[in-house]
């Protein structure tokens, strides 16, 4: 096992090894093979360089998932630039802040957020350019604008036969300088800098290199988890490209059927989603098919109900492409009910655990040996450790410390030691969990969620909301804690609702049966005393787990 190594190089080495493979394509846009990235980010570097940049400047990017953003992440590592990613998602006054708090010199901008943004807000910046054809709207730098003019000619004049793969040659990056500060978008608070140095993403990289093995260099994947966000990132992003592969990046909302149109056009052997964007394709697509007469008494017949879940199996299997090996889920907890079917038709399926600050990985398993309800094993170069006197049975917090954990928070000391409160190396999660005899880790919830009962008792809103979930027409549910009564906060699936054309009384007469159904299944304490319904869904990280914070009374 590798302790450390560099990233630059696995960068380099896969740009040299798949020279003429195909590398980043925009679906329906621009396609890049490996020759083409390297050359833009040699004029990159050249415009770093005319820009008077030097190794831990900062730079910004903020935009839609693109072949460029992804151009523009690897020129700053190469060039030993602190990438400054930012959700493009976030509002302009949030945008303005990060930038500001990052002391970031330059912003790589998509143009429709740019023009939402306020220059005079920004009195950092040496100038703006446009990620999508690298135009430039702000440039306070006459040599910044000489060089973005006449870039061609600059690279023209450094290689003035050919550039080749020879030609590639980048930063060497020492372990523990920082390579990039992610802002958090937390469930539980709002955004911290993370620094993240080049041994985390260098540890996060290899680790997929080494036990994602049946994904080989040519191989497609679709990416669509945000790039600002280090699981898309790092693990949908950065680690293919380092083997090889072929990114593909979703240029519109990533709705079920677009992803699934996707997936039947590259035909991926490897899928990294979130639970949310999983279960809604087999709520919507599986589910349903189920639950109709037939298919139940069929089901019930001793044989046949195996050759019919091998038939779902086989048609959830097209659906994804049909060369599906491998699909990851991590971000957020999966609901139990569509785990556990998954698990029954023995779909490849497997949820890893990480976080923003572990760049991501904590823990994974391989969907061959994964346990139902737990999210793997600890991963290389990474220790846990459970904060209870019976870690097997009695939760406490999850501990983790290694190559992957961060340097700290980004001018913000105190947020640091609040995690990481001595030299030691440990840090603490904030999640709950077990870990049992073989190692499997399982998450209950996170520490800044949980209730406290009435007589004491631990109560994990999470575990109550998987149950509600699961009950008819609740599309999603948050149990907040109200002077000492729990109360559901239920967003109805509302396409469902108008469906079947139910009114108000008769919704609410189903949620007032959900309610009994649900106290039914919970002990005295944490039973739920009212639920509210709600008429939008639930404001979400880039992760897609709610914002509970702004849910809070």
């Amino acid at each position: 096992m590798k302790t450390t190594g560099s990233l630059n190089e696995l960068i380099a080495r896969a740009i040299v090894k798949n020279w003429d493979r195909m590398s980043l394509s925009d679906m329906g846009g621009i396609n890049y093979q490996y020759k083409d990235v390297a050359e833009k980010i040699e004029k990159l570097h050249i415009l770093f360089e005319s820009a008077g940049l030097r190794k831990g400047d900062k730079v910004a990017i903020c935009g839609k998932n693109s072949a460029n953003w992804s151009v523009t992440f690897l020129a700053c590592l190469t060039a030993g630039i602190v990438a400054v990613p930012i959700l493009h998602e976030f509002k302009p006054e949030t945008i303005h802040h990060l930038i500001d708090h990052s002391g970031a010199k330059l912003l790589f901008v998509d143009a429709a957020i740019w023009e939402n943004l306020d220059e005079t807000q920004l009195p950092g910046l040496m100038g703006a350019i446009y990620i999508s054809e690298f135009g430039m709207p702000l440039s306070r730098s006459e040599s910044l604008t000489e060089a973005r003019n006449n870039l061609n000619e600059l690279f023209g004049r450094k290689y003035p036969y050919d550039f080749t793969a020879k030609d590639v040659e980048y930063y060497h990056d020492d372990p523990e300088e920082i390579a990039v500060i992610n802002y958090t978008s937390g469930s539980t608070g709002m955004s911290k800098g993370v620094m993240l140095p080049f041994r985390s993403l260098w540890s996060n990289v290899e680790f997929c290199l080494d036990h994602l093995q049946f994904f080989k260099p040519g191989d497609g994947i679709v990416n669509m988890l945000p790039l600002a966000h280090l699981y898309g990132m790092v693990i949908e992003m950065l680690h293919p490209f380092c083997r090889g592969c072929h990114c593909y990046f979703l240029t519109r909302v990533p709705s079920p059927k677009i992803i699934l149109g996707a997936f039947a056009e590259v035909k991926p052997k490897l899928i990294i989603t979130v639970p949310l964007i999983l279960e809604k394709i087999i709520r919507n697509k599986v589910f349903p098919l189920l639950d109709k007469p037939l298919m139940k008494v069929l089901l019930k017949v001793p044989y046949l109900d195996d050759r019919l879940l091998a038939k779902v199996k086989d048609n959830l299997i097209q659906a994804f492409g049909g060369n599906l090996e491998e699909i990851i889920v991590g971000g957020a907890p999966l609901n139990k009910e569509v785990e556990d079917f998954l698990h029954k038709i023995g779909f490849p399926l497997t949820v890893g655990y990480g976080m923003t600050e572990c760049g991501p990985l904590i823990s994974y398993e391989s969907a061959a040996t994964a346990k139902s309800q737990t999210v793997g094993r600890v991963v290389e170069r990474m220790e846990v450790k459970i904060d209870s006197p019976d870690p097997q049975n009695i939760p406490g917090n999850i501990w983790v410390r290694g190559a992957n954990v961060m340097k700290g928070y980004y001018k913000n000391e105190q947020a640091t030691k609040e995690v990481m409160p001595d030299d030691s190396g440990w840090m603490n999660t904030g999640d709950r969990g077990l870990i049992d005899a073989e190692g499997f880790i399982s998450i209950l919830g996170r520490s800044k969620t949980m209730i406290l009962g009435p007589s004491g008792q631990n109560i994990y809103p999470e575990e109550i909301e998987q149950k509600l979930n699961n009950l008819p027409y609740v599309a999603e549910s948050l149990v907040i804690d109200e002077a000492g009564t729990l109360v559901a906060l239920v967003v109805p699936d509302w396409e469902a609702v108008r469906m079947e054309g139910m009114d108000s009384d008769a919704l609410e007469k189903v949620m007032d049966q959900n309610l009994v159904a649900l106290n039914d299944e919970m002990p005295a304490y944490s039973k739920i005393k009212r639920y509210k319904l709600m008429q939008e869904e639930f404001e979400k990280t880039p992760k897609r787990s709610i914002k509970r914070f702004l849910y809070q009374p």
